[in-house]
């Protein structure tokens, strides 16, 4: 008998595994392909995180640790607050979780009853709204586009606010477009948020990875804000599965229970290795890297712009080309199909990100060397005929 939960019908699967899928059977074909889809840092985990984990390991330090995480990496974590943003923010307030997709599990869990309405922007990242559905709440697109950088505003809050709503989620940097929230933004939305008597969760794991400007934590905006971080991107520990939370001081206890229940504790391990992040010699290596994403992103934004490609707010951070593909196809889907199986490019189809004109939208990543993105263009300039 096969009778899963109801909810499960929504849940969708995250649509570029298909094609991440066949280009892989292509490989094993010996087809080259070009990975543009996978929204990871191609650079390998720093040294110091790794050789710290591994001295973790031999030491034996392996058991389980507090729930909320190690107490010295949530005061590393709050000391990385103070110097990186010039932002107090108690160590006690911090958890340390499973990746963002854990903190995101816990915030909701924690938040979100049965029926509740989230406001979330579209497009923006599918997981969200799918792990708000596992804990039954509804998630609510508030669909953004160019006059507005894709980012939600306190106009379009407030015009998409009903009854149920009970709370709104944003990223910045986001994904799949890259654009930031200046702090005045932020503190609009918070405002909002407040006078509706709302949660605000702000989604901020691709902190670090911006180009002309540090993006400002919405920690600075109010301690009544949930805010979500991830050793993944800028300290490209994808797999280690290791994030933190800035929590409301009313909901820590809340959120340390259900902690211990759902996941007894992070990867301990990852923690360790995960204290040697905020080093000098860690942060050196990461601001080369950025460094590096920035010259991926200015020599590949305007080569895409050049084969007919629009990319309508300039990313300011992330590492994805979010662009309107509607003077090359109707359909963004069979067009990612096609340049995976003719030209070897993988991209990801605008279908993953929401319903707001997905058909017109393709995203790039820019997760390999500039050598690897001029072959891309060239194959994609060969396959419109350019």
């Amino acid at each position: 008998m096969y009778r899963p939960a109801r909810r499960l019908a929504e849940i969708e699967p995250f649509h570029v595994v298909e094609l991440l899928t066949r280009a892989r059977q292509l490989e094993a074909e010996g087809r080259d392909i070009i990975h543009m889809e996978v929204g990871e840092p191609d650079f390998p985990t720093p040294a110091p995180i790794a050789n710290a984990a591994v001295d973790a390991i031999k030491h034996g330090k392996t058991l389980y640790t507090q729930a909320l995480g190690l107490p010295e990496l949530r005061e590393a974590i709050s000391g990385f607050y103070g110097q990186r943003y010039g932002v107090e923010v108690p160590a006690s307030r911090i958890a340390v979780t499973n990746g963002a997709s854990g903190a995101l599990n816990l915030a909701f869990s924690c938040l979100a009853d049965p029926g509740s309405e989230w406001l979330l922007a579209d497009p923006g990242y599918p997981c969200n709204r799918h792990i708000l559905r596992v804990y039954e709440g509804r998630p609510q697109n508030i669909p953004v586009g160019p006059e507005t950088n894709f980012q939600p505003t306190p106009e379009l809050l407030r015009q998409h606010w009903n009854a149920r709503t009970t709370g709104l989620l944003v990223a910045s940097p986001a994904n799949p477009t890259g654009t930031l929230l200046t702090l005045p933004e932020i503190e609009g939305l918070a405002k909002v948020c407040r006078e509706k008597q709302g949660h605000f969760l702000v989604d901020e794991i691709y902190h670090g990875l911006t180009y002309e400007i540090d993006a400002p934590t919405a920690c600075a905006a109010g301690d009544d804000i949930w805010v979500i971080n991830s050793f993944s991107k800028y300290f490209q520990m994808t797999g280690w599965r290791l994030g933190w939370m800035v929590i409301p001081e009313p909901y820590v206890r809340d959120v340390e229970k259900l902690a211990q229940n759902l996941i007894l504790c992070p990867s301990t391990p990852a923690q360790y290795g995960a204290l040697a992040a905020f080093a000098p010699e860690t942060i050196a290596i990461l601001e080369t890297r950025r460094a590096e994403f920035r010259a991926r992103r200015d020599f590949l934004a305007p080569a895409l712009e050049s084969i007919g490609f629009r990319i309508t707010a300039r990313p300011e951070g992330a590492f994805y080309l979010y662009c309107d593909c509607s003077a090359l196809s109707n359909d963004s889907f069979a067009l990612a199909r096609d340049l995976l199986e003719k030209a070897g490019v993988a991209a990801t189809p605008g279908l993953d990100f929401g319903s707001n004109a997905p058909e017109k939208h393709v995203r790039f990543a820019y997760t390999t060397g500039v050598d690897r993105l001029a072959e891309a263009v060239n194959r994609l300039a060969a396959y419109f005929g350019r």
